[in-house]
């Protein structure tokens, strides 16, 4: 989604000639993973971070191209919502202490939005689901000021004629319609990126399937939405929803664009590509001049851009990427996690999550006795009721509550972080952040309940949460040593 898009409506022939070049693409794929060394190297791991632009009434702040150019630095870029912004965080490797280096990342460039959103009259924050937004805050000029949205919005109206209809059941109902995408840019996530040599993608991958659920579990930070109390990680149903663009003509497509998947991989990466070209329709027709099989058989590294634009369209909460960059490699992302709270909160999510791909992935024998149906359910379970969700695990007979399975994980978790170099202070560290949370009971999601409930019916109990969310956030103290919410909030005069 990255790439330039320069403008926002396309023929039937440019999608004709875009459906050909896609599957010229999955051949030159095939071919370049198939070349002996494509992709080797050290272990790396990046991320993405999307942030919320508030303003002084901690309402959405619809400036984020001018606190992208205010705040001038490449690695901040656009998302869809015009209050939205996305971190890119320096790649690094995994050995060593790069949780640190990540974290530190992280504050610097906080700091850095946060003083260009003031300059524009704003500050940002860190949270899966802004509790202020209302459904004022959707409208199609809530969209960032970016050809390629627009010609986002444009593809999917193409493909779904109908509107998009968003019904979630949590301790209260959301039930509403849009005509537009726009309620993508709700969620902000932590998106977590590793690079995996081709031969190892398979395990990998499924390992990653296999692990979001209790990672997701320990982790919610978006328990409403519209003023309704919904999901420990609401952005899962509505994210699903607000993109899905299956309509009445299309009743044999089992999965929308954002989906956890419907079985485990066999075969590789490709595998996974061609399923994205195969089920979904192209909605950005945009071509590139290189022709990827010349590319690849003439030696060459092909850019594949028209497959790694029209994958970027397709959501998977698990998704394969292949860079043309640093002589080709692939990577798994992890897209599955919520922003926040804070920066340490991100990145022992992160470790929890990798150690746990990382461990499984190197004992792959777990797979035949262990139904994907399972890791289905898992992870749908932990989105609803994190904490307290029933999950099952490979070796387990029967299901258990998801703070008792993710305690148990913890030192396979280690495991596989040390094993791959992590240092082992390191890896300790950050799981100890997670053990305390779930021994207190006290994620995100928790949190924002108990200050609501707090707050009781007062106005502008939402914005009052907010502000105190982002003082703690700004400390960098991970939400398990938050002050308990009774004691230090209060409720304000205005409305909200």
């Amino acid at each position: 989604m990255g790439q330039h898009v320069a403008k926002e409506r396309f023929s039937e022939a440019e999608f004709a000639r875009f459906g050909a070049r896609l599957e010229d693409s999955l051949t030159a794929l095939d071919e370049v993973l198939a070349r002996p060394g494509f992709g080797a190297g050290p272990a790396t791991v990046g991320a993405e971070l999307e942030l919320f632009l508030i303003d002084g009434n901690a309402r959405p702040l619809r400036r984020n191209k001018a606190v992208q150019t205010a705040v001038d630095d490449e690695r901040v870029v656009l998302e869809l919502g015009s209050f939205n912004l996305e971190v890119n965080l320096t790649p690094l490797p995994l050995a060593g202490r790069p949780f640190t280096a990540m974290e530190t990342e992280i504050r610097e460039t906080m700091a850095l939005v946060d003083g260009a959103a003031r300059s524009q009259g704003g500050r940002v924050v860190p949270i899966g689901i802004l509790p202020t937004l209302s459904e004022f805050d959707f409208t199609p000029d809530a969209m960032s000021d970016e050809t390629r949205y627009k010609a986002l919005s444009s593809g999917m109206r193409r493909v779904r004629e109908e509107p998009f209809r968003v019904r979630i059941a949590g301790v209260e109902r959301l039930d509403l319609e849009v005509e537009d995408v726009i309620l993508e840019s709700a969620n902000t996530s932590w998106q977590i990126h590793l690079r995996t040599p081709p031969g190892d993608f398979a395990d990998m991958y499924n390992a990653a399937q296999l692990a979001i659920g209790p990672v997701l579990a320990v982790s919610g930070n978006s328990p409403a939405f519209l003023g309704r109390e919904l999901w420990e990680e609401t952005r899962i149903a509505l994210f699903e929803a607000s993109a899905d663009d299956r309509d009445p003509e299309r009743p044999w497509r089992v999965d929308g664009r954002v989906c956890f998947g419907s079985g485990w991989v066999r075969e590789g990466a490709a595998e996974l590509f061609a399923l994205s070209v195969r089920e979904y329709e192209p909605v950005m027709p945009v071509m590139d001049d290189e022709d990827p099989l010349a590319a690849v058989r003439g030696g060459g590294v092909p850019r594949l851009a028209e497959l790694r634009l029209h994958q970027g369209t397709v959501w998977q909460w698990n998704r394969p990427v292949y860079d043309p960059g640093d002589g080709g490699h692939l990577r798994v992302e992890l897209r599955a996690l919520p922003a926040g709270p804070t920066g340490t909160d991100m990145v022992a999510n992160a470790a929890f999550l990798l150690g746990l791909v990382l461990a499984t992935a190197a004992d792959p024998g777990w797979i035949a006795g262990f139904p994907f149906a399972d890791a289905y359910r898992n992870f749908y379970r932990a989105a609803r009721s994190g904490l307290d969700a029933e999950l099952a695990w490979p070796g387990r007979t029967g299901s258990c509550p998801a703070h008792e399975l993710a305690l148990e994980l913890l030192p396979v978790a280690w495991n596989g972080l040390v094993s791959s170099g992590v240092d082992d202070g390191e890896a300790s560290r950050l799981l100890d952040v997670i053990s305390e949370r779930v021994r207190l009971r006290r994620t995100g999601a928790a949190w924002q309940r108990r200050a609501l409930a707090a707050l009781g019916a007062a106005p502008g109990v939402r914005a009052a949460m907010l502000e105190r969310y982002r003082e703690l956030a700004f400390t960098h103290k991970p939400v398990h040593t938050w002050p308990d919410p009774v004691e230090v909030l209060d409720v304000p005069e205005q409305t909200g």
